[in-house]
C-alpha cells in the first residue's frame, strides 16, 4: 500500500501536485468557518453531566435561560476627581448603560480578507447594572457578548463596543475600566500581538535557514514550508469536516496547537525524505531522479507510517478521556497527523520526482563524496566508549527527572503575569468588594417531589453560606419563572481562579450545601472555581486510563515495524525516561524556580503524548537505520556507527525544526510550561536518546537488540541498500 502510493505519486508528479493545490487553496478558505463552528470556550461544556459542576451549567441554560455562548465582561464606572457617586450620578450611568445597550456593535473587518471567508460577529450587547461599592466609589455594570472569547471577529466586537464606552462615559466626567475573561483575553493578546508576530518570523526564519545551512539550495529552503502549508490547509478543513460529522466540538486552543504540531511533523517528514533523497543521488549518479524518488519514498515511507501512527495512537487514545476537551483534542490531532501522512506519502514524493536534482540547486554537494562531519565523529564516540555514553545521558536525564519530587498540578487558567489594564481593573473592585463578585459561585436548587420553591423556603441554605469561611456575600435568592429552580449567588474573598477558590467551591461550599438542602430538592455547585474543581478530579482519572492505553498501542507499533520483542523495550524505556526528565525539569523551572503554583493540569498528559509519540518518530528512524546497516556483512558496532553518522544530520535539523516550532507557542498567552516544555522534550528526544542512548544500548548489545529475529548479514547487505549504497571500504568498517 504504501509504496503504491508513492510510486503512483512520483510516476505521476504533476496530477498529485496539482491535486494538492486545488485541495489546500479549497479547503484553507473555508477552514476558518468550519472552524468556528466547532469551537466552544465553555470549560464546564466539557465535563460529563454526572459531575456537580455541568449538572449546575445545564440548569443554568435551561432553567435561567443562560447563553452557552455568552461570555460576560464587567465593566466599571466611577468619577474621574475619585469622589463618590452620587443620586444623579447613578441615574446618569443607567442611562448612558441603556444607550449602549440599544447599539449594535458592529465587528470590524480586514480588508485583505473577503467577507464571506469571515463569520459576521456583530451584535447587540446586553447590559444590566451589576453592584455599587459599599464606598460609592464605583459601579458595576454586567456586559454580556456573544461568542468565542478566543474568536478574532469577537474580540473586534468587543474592542468596538471597549472604546466606544470608554468616550461616551468620558464626556461626562467617568473613567471606566473592563475585566473579564474576554477583556483579559484581548488585553493579553494586544500585549503579545509583537511578540507573536516576531515568534512567527523567527521561526519561519529558522527553517530556512538550516535548510539553506544544510542543503545550500533555495529551493530545498522554501518547499518544506510551502508543503506543509498546503496539507496544514486540508488537514484544518478535514478536523473541523470530521467535527460536525461526529457532534464533537472543538477547544479554542486546538486549531493552534494543530497547527504547531502540523508544522513540525511535516517539516520532519520532509527532512526525512530530502536527506535520504540527497544520499540516493550521491551514491548512485547514473539513477534517474524519479527512480530515485520511488525508492528512497517507498522506504523512508514505511518509517514515516509507523512514525505517524504511533503518534494517531497515541492521541487516539484521548477519546477515552471523560474530560471532553481531551476527548476532542486527541482524535482532531489524530485526523490532522493522517491528512499528513498521506500527504508525506503523495505530495512530498511527487515533488522529488518533479523537481529531482535540481531540488539542491545550485549546491555542487551530489557531484562529490561529503566529509566525515559531526555525525561520523557521534557514531565514532558512541560505539567506542558505548558504556560511558550511556551513563551519562541517563545520568542527564535522572537528574532532570528528580525535579518530579513535590509536583503539583495548576488548574487556574495559565496566568500571563502580564499586568493588564484588565487585571488592573480586577484588582480595584477586590480591594471594596470580594474578588468573587465579576465571577461568582453558584448554588442551583432544584425540586425533585414536584412541588414548588420559595425564598423563604431557602433562607436557611443562604444563612448557611453566609457562615462558610471565605464566602465574601450572598446574593439575594432567584427564582426561575414557574419557581421549580433557584439559583443563589455567592461572592468568595478569593480569586475565582486560584487554588483557594476551587478548593473553596469542592469542599466547605459543598458540604454546607449537602448539610442545609431543603427536602424535597436537590442542589448543585456551579461557577468557573467550581468547574475546574471537578476538572482536576476528571483529568485524575483520564490520566490513569490514557497514559497504559497509549504506551500500550505505541509499543504494538514499534513490535510490528521492528519485528523484535526487545527493541521496543528499549526505545519505550528511553522515551518513557525522556519524559520524566522534561517534565521534571518543566517543574523544576515553573514551580520550583519561578514560584508558580505548579505545572498546568494539561502538560502531563499532552507532553506525554507528544514526547512519546513524537519522540519516537526518531527512535524510530534511528532504529529502523540500525537494523538495516546491521543486514550489511561487518560487526555490529560498525553498523550502528554508520547509522548514526547518516541520520544525525536529519534527526538534529527536524529536531531543531520541531523544536523552534513549539517554542513559538511561548507567544500565546498561557502556553509557555507547554512551550517550554514541548521544545525541550523534543531536543531530549532527537539529540540524547535517538542519537546517543538508543545507539549506546544497540551497541552494547549488537545483534542480540533485534531478539528473538536477529537480521542476518548477508553478502550483499539488505536488498534494498544494495541499490542505494555502495558496499563500504575494509578501512570503514574495522575502523570501529
Amino acid at each position: 500500500m504504501i509504496r503504491a502510493l508513492t510510486g503512483y505519486s512520483t510516476r505521476h508528479p504533476w496530477k498529485v501536485i496539482a491535486l494538492w493545490a486545488v485541495l489546500g487553496i479549497a479547503l484553507s478558505a473555508l477552514a476558518p468557518i468550519l472552524i468556528a463552528r466547532v469551537t466552544q470556550h465553555q470549560t464546564g461544556d466539557f465535563l460529563p453531566r454526572s459531575y456537580d459542576s455541568a449538572a449546575a451549567l445545564h440548569i443554568a441554560q435551561e432553567q435561567f435561560g443562560v447563553n452557552p455562548d455568552a461570555t460576560t465582561v464587567t465593566v466599571l464606572v466611577a468619577r474621574s476627581d475619585g469622589q463618590a457617586l452620587g443620586a444623579a450620578d447613578r441615574k446618569w450611568v443607567e442611562a448612558e448603560a441603556a444607550k449602549l445597550a440599544q447599539r449594535r456593535v458592529i465587528m470590524p473587518r480586514e480588508d485583505d480578507i473577503p467577507e464571506f471567508l469571515v463569520p459576521d460577529r456583530s451584535q447587540t450587547p446586553r447590559i444590566a447594572p451589576a453592584m455599587m461599592a459599599p464606598d460609592r466609589s464605583f459601579e458595576l455594570l454586567s456586559v454580556q457578548l456573544t461568542g468565542n472569547p478566543s474568536d478574532k471577529g469577537v474580540q473586534g466586537v468587543y474592542r468596538t463596543f471597549r472604546d466606544a464606552a470608554r468616550t461616551q462615559f468620558s464626556e461626562a466626567g467617568m473613567r471606566t475600566g473592563f475585566t473579564g475573561g474576554l477583556a483579559e483575553t484581548v488585553d493579553t493578546t494586544d500585549a503579545h500581538k509583537t511578540a507573536a508576530t516576531v515568534g512567527s518570523a523567527l521561526v519561519m526564519g529558522l527553517i530556512v535557514l538550516l535548510n539553506v545551512l544544510v542543503f545550500r539550495s533555495a529551493l530545498a529552503a522554501l518547499l518544506p514550508l510551502l508543503a506543509v502549508a498546503v496539507i496544514g490547509g486540508v488537514a484544518a478543513g478535514a478536523v473541523a469536516g470530521a467535527a460536525m460529522l461526529t457532534g464533537r466540538k472543538l477547544d479554542a486552543g486546538t486549531p493552534g496547537l494543530i497547527n504547531v504540531v502540523l508544522l513540525g511533523i511535516g517539516i520532519d517528514y520532509l527532512l526525512f525524505l530530502l536527506f535520504r533523497f540527497r544520499e540516493q543521488l550521491r551514491n548512485r549518479p547514473e539513477q534517474s531522479a524519479r527512480e530515485a524518488a520511488e525508492q528512497v519514498s517507498g522506504r523512508v515511507g514505511t518509517a514515516i507510517t509507523s512514525a505517524a501512527l504511533t503518534i494517531v495512537a497515541a492521541f487516539a487514545t484521548l477519546g477515552l478521556a471523560t474530560f471532553g476537551q481531551f476527548r476532542s483534542l486527541g482524535p482532531a490531532i489524530a485526523v490532522a497527523v493522517l491528512v499528513m501522512l498521506l500527504g508525506s506519502l503523495t505530495l512530498l514524493p511527487a515533488l522529488l520526482a518533479a523537481a529531482g536534482r535540481k531540488m539542491f540547486w545550485p549546491s555542487q554537494t551530489l557531484h562529490h563524496k561529503p566529509r566525515e562531519g559531526r555525525g561520523a565523529r557521534l557514531g565514532a564516540l558512541v560505539t567506542r566508549r558505548p558504556l560511558m555514553m550511556l551513563t551519562a545521558s541517563v545520568a542527564l536525564l535522572a537528574a532532570l527527572a528528580a525535579g518530579l519530587i513535590g509536583i503539583r498540578m495548576d488548574y487556574g487558567r495559565g496566568d500571563s503575569g502580564d499586568r493588564t489594564p484588565a487585571a488592573a481593573t480586577a484588582a480595584e473592585i477586590s480591594r471594596t468588594l470580594p474578588a468573587g463578585v465579576s465571577d461568582p459561585t453558584s448554588v442551583f436548587v432544584t425540586v425533585t417531589d414536584g412541588g414548588t420553591l420559595t425564598t423563604a423556603g431557602l433562607d436557611g441554605l443562604s444563612r448557611a453560606l453566609t457562615q462558610v469561611d471565605g464566602v465574601g456575600k450572598v446574593a439575594p435568592t432567584v427564582l426561575n419563572k414557574d419557581h421549580r429552580a433557584a439559583r443563589i449567588d455567592l461572592y468568595p474573598t478569593a480569586d475565582p481562579q486560584s487554588q483557594q477558590a476551587r478548593d473553596l467551591a469542592a469542599g466547605p461550599i459543598r458540604a454546607a450545601v449537602a448539610q442545609h438542602t431543603p427536602a424535597g430538592t436537590k442542589a448543585h455547585v456551579g461557577g468557573t472555581a467550581a468547574i475546574f474543581a471537578d476538572v482536576s478530579t476528571a483529568v485524575d482519572h483520564d490520566l490513569k486510563i490514557v497514559f497504559p492505553v497509549a504506551a500500550a498501542l505505541i509499543a504494538l507499533i514499534l513490535l510490528l515495524l521492528l519485528r523484535s520483542l526487545l527493541a521496543p523495550v528499549v526505545l519505550m524505556l528511553s522515551v518513557g525516561l525522556g519524559f520524566a526528565a522534561t517534565l521534571g525539569a518543566s517543574t523544576l523551572l515553573f514551580q520550583h524556580a519561578l514560584g508558580k503554583p505548579g505545572v498546568s493540569f494539561t502538560l502531563p498528559l499532552v507532553l506525554f503524548l507528544f514526547v512519546v509519540a513524537l519522540g519516537t518518530d526518531y527512535n524510530i528512524l534511528i532504529a529502523d537505520r540500525i537494523r538495516e546497516e546491521m543486514q550489511r556483512p561487518g560487526p555490529a558496532r560498525a553498523a550502528v556507527a554508520r547509522a548514526v553518522r547518516h541520520t544525525t544530520p536529519a534527526i538534529a535539523t527536524a529536531g531543531l525544526v520541531l523544536a523552534g516550532s513549539f517554542a513559538t507557542l511561548a507567544t500565546t498567552p498561557g502556553s509557555e510550561q507547554v512551550a517550554f516544555a514541548m521544545a525541550l522534550g523534543i531536543m531530549l528526544s532527537a539529540l540524547v536518546l535517538s542519537l546517543v542512548l538508543v545507539p549506546a544500548l544497540a551497541a552494547l548489545l549488537g545483534r542480540s537488540i533485534w531478539w528473538p529475529v536477529r537480521p542476518r548479514p548477508t553478502a550483499g547487505g539488505h536488498p534494498q541498500h544494495r541499490a542505494t549504497t555502495p558496499a563500504p571500504e575494509p578501512d570503514q568498517v574495522t575502523a570501529y
